[in-house]
């Protein structure tokens, strides 16, 4: 049986340019608006394809230093592309940020835009290196993503992936249980409330401000949001079907999206928390 473009996408993340116009420009936007004086370092952690760091760079003519880590070889690759123009301006370094190598410089400015959930139950460990990171007076602007949950921990992207798997043909009560029988941890789970991440913080930087706004996501397709979701999810929860079945699972997640934008006027729609920390 021959892969399906799609599937093909989600194993390498690609397409994460058109796909992250759904969701991540306003986040990228926002936290630089938020950006005072003129800083001369910043490290951005999730850095993916590069957006964040290319717009900052053209936003601060004085930035000399804009670092990013990034565990994906295929979003390096194309972050790479991305940021070639800005010469030794820009460096990219591979890096797991449950555990990420010391860097040999302290930054003004850390980011990390919607990437702190991949990192639960460790995401302790990534604010203790940003407090070693930050340089005197720096800040750390980290956007957070808190869907509703029931009581199984479903919320958000796992509502669209319940709707998907129920089409395949899996019993809607059963769903909680393929998750946990193919070890796929509920993205509203991951996702720790506002309460639970302020106390995992609180050892390491001191929240001195925060934002928030309701961040909506709108479609004008079925086939648009089945790409949105490999290039965004990857392969995380298509995992959860036989292979056979992949094509399938990321065609029930699009028209599960569809049908949600024809009958509420968007897909979905959750708070998100911009968080301003600075060293203790």
């Amino acid at each position: 049986m021959s892969t399906s473009a799609v599937e093909i996408q989600a194993r390498t993340l690609a397409g994460y340019a058109d796909a992250s116009r759904l969701r991540q420009v306003r986040d990228r936007d926002w936290v630089l608006d938020q950006v005072t004086g003129a800083p001369e370092s910043l490290i951005d952690l999730g850095s993916g394809i590069g957006q964040l760091l290319q717009e900052a760079l053209e936003r601060f003519p004085g930035l000399r230093r804009a670092v990013g880590l990034e565990r994906s070889e295929h979003r390096i690759a194309e972050a790479a592309e991305r940021l070639r123009p800005y010469g030794e301006r820009a460096a990219l370094h591979r890096a797991d940020l449950t555990a990420p190598e010391p860097l040999p410089f302290r930054a003004e400015l850390i980011t990390q835009t919607s990437v702190l959930h991949w990192l639960y139950p460790d995401e302790e460990r990534i604010f203790a290196w940003a407090a070693a990171h930050l340089a005197p007076g720096g800040r750390f602007l980290l956007t957070t993503y808190h869907p509703a949950r029931d009581e199984h921990g479903l919320g958000g992207e796992d509502e669209l992936v319940r709707d998907a798997l129920v089409a395949l043909g899996t019993p809607y009560e059963e769903v909680p249980g393929v998750f946990a029988r193919g070890g796929v941890l509920p993205i509203a789970t991951r996702t720790r409330t506002v309460e639970d991440l302020t106390a995992v913080i609180g050892p390491h930087l001191t929240v001195a401000g925060h934002l928030e706004r309701d961040a909506v996501v709108t479609v004008d397709s079925a086939a648009r949001y089945e790409h949105f979701h490999a290039a965004t999810f990857g392969d995380y929860y298509s995992r959860l079907v036989p292979e056979e079945q992949r094509a399938a699972f990321f065609r029930a997640v699009g028209e599960s999206a569809w049908r949600r934008q024809r009958e509420r006027g968007h897909v979905s729609h959750m708070p998100v928390r911009l968080w301003t920390l600075t060293a203790r």
